[in-house]
């Protein structure tokens, strides 16, 4: 079982907070006695308190970052496969391998991946160059220079570039 990660960081930030305190506890022992222990204990384990609160909110706003990240290079993914299989479909390898009812699935499910909301916007204008390349285009040649372009988008959306 795998748990979420604001929990694993929770844990982490309270097994942390207890080996701190202790240490300072051991430190404060060593120099004061059962008084010095108490001391350290508590000054540790507040300053510890304080540094993990505002290290949670800078992990918490990463967190953040990362899935929202994620999810539009997931989705440039997800165009970029959907508009692929839409090409396929217009310029199949065997004459008549395609049907029309198919052909006109794969351009719906391609152009609504094109405008999902999460799509970095030079993913979603590469896209709609690349489809309008795809609809108007007399072969596959012509439209191979936009499907890469629409290709190199996504890889640099990805790269973070």
């Amino acid at each position: 079982m795998t748990l979420p990660s604001a929990t694993r960081i929770y844990v982490m930030s309270m097994a942390l907070r207890m080996c701190l305190a202790g240490a300072g506890a051991c430190f404060g022992f060593v120099l004061g006695g059962w008084w010095g222990a108490g001391v350290g204990a508590g000054a540790v384990g507040l300053g510890a308190e304080g540094a993990l609160i505002l290290y949670r909110r800078r992990a918490v706003a990463s967190l953040r970052a990362a899935g929202s990240r994620g999810e539009a290079e997931g989705a440039a993914d997800a165009v970029l496969v959907g508009i692929s299989l839409y090409k396929a479909a217009v310029f199949p390898l065997t004459p008549n391998g395609v049907s029309e009812e198919e052909q006109q699935a794969r351009r719906t499910v391609a152009y609504r991946l094109a405008a999902h909301e999460s799509l970095p916007r030079a993913v979603r204008v590469s896209a709609a160059a690349a489809l309008e390349a795809i609809d108007e285009g007399p072969d596959a040649a012509h439209v191979r220079p936009a499907v890469e372009a629409l290709t190199l988008t996504v890889y640099d959306c990805r790269a973070g570039r």
